[in-house]
């Protein structure tokens, strides 16, 4: 299979052709066989149990995928530890990505700091100041954007595709877990001693921005603790599902003041 990676010009074909060819490989040969097409990968982490899955195959195999993650200045501290820890563990480095601080003065000039507990509106528009708009730095040239999700985390995300076409960024997003459920994730992670967030021993399954994120209840989803106070049980941030078209109004206010 040939990929047009250098101009992002991909048919439909193409990338049906990669979902297949990635469902009969394990996890490293997904990652090395997304490495060898030519082009720039890039793993963006959240530092959850998946993701820490991911990091531990590119830095135990040595893969020339990118590892970056999105340091938002709300993530809890253990979050924020485990970032160097990781590093220290496989040997790579985990660039960080922030938020402009003229951004989250607009932010909190128009909402409040807090803001985001008032309105969907106002937690989209802090979700696209602190993960959206340093997510596009984090992706800028990159021709494979690989992330953690995984069909089994929530009703929202399970027809999650190995690989699909992301119009939006130009690129492919690849989804090396998308056929892992939990327990096998729990079982790899002790098998392989892969350092995770004490915060899922804590009852957190899905772990975000610390004032969003809270443990979850006997019987409840993985992402069920994420943005709890809202009643929408599709609500994401934006990263993987497009966010409310009034959110990019922030960041392209203060680009103009």
């Amino acid at each position: 299979m040939t990929l047009n990676t250098a101009s992002h010009i991909l048919s439909a074909h193409d990338v049906t052709s990669l979902d297949n060819t990635l469902a009969d490989l394990d996890l490293a040969g997904r990652l090395a066989f997304i490495a060898g097409l030519g082009g720039r990968a890039v793993f963006t982490t959240s530092l959850g149990i998946e993701d820490q899955v991911i990091t531990a195959a590119i830095g135990t195999h040595r893969l020339p995928v990118e590892v970056a993650t999105l340091e938002t200045g709300r993530l809890f501290t253990e979050t924020v530890n485990l970032i160097s820890e990781t590093e220290e563990r496989y040997d790579i480095a985990i660039k960080r990505f922030y938020p402009a601080q003229d951004d989250i003065d607009a932010y909190a000039a128009k909402f409040g700091l807090n803001g985001f507990y008032d309105s969907v509106e106002a937690r989209h528009a802090c979700c696209h100041v602190r993960k959206l708009v340093p997510l596009v730095k984090a992706l800028e040239g990159a021709s494979f954007w690989v992330t953690g999700l995984r069909r089994r985390q929530s009703g929202n995300r399970a027809a999650t595709p190995f690989a699909e076409y992301d119009a939006e960024r130009n690129l492919i997003k690849i989804n090396p877990l998308a056929d892992w459920d939990i327990d096998v994730i729990n079982a790899h992670v002790i098998a392989e001693n892969i350092p995770v967030n004490p915060l899922h021993a804590r009852g957190y399954p899905s772990i975000g921005c610390e004032p969003c994120t809270r443990a979850i209840k006997p019987g409840e989803t993985e992402r069920a603790g994420r943005w709890w106070w809202e009643n929408d049980e599709k609500r994401e941030c934006g990263l993987h599902v497009a966010e409310a078209p009034q959110a990019s109004s922030i960041s392209a206010a203060s680009q103009q003041s």
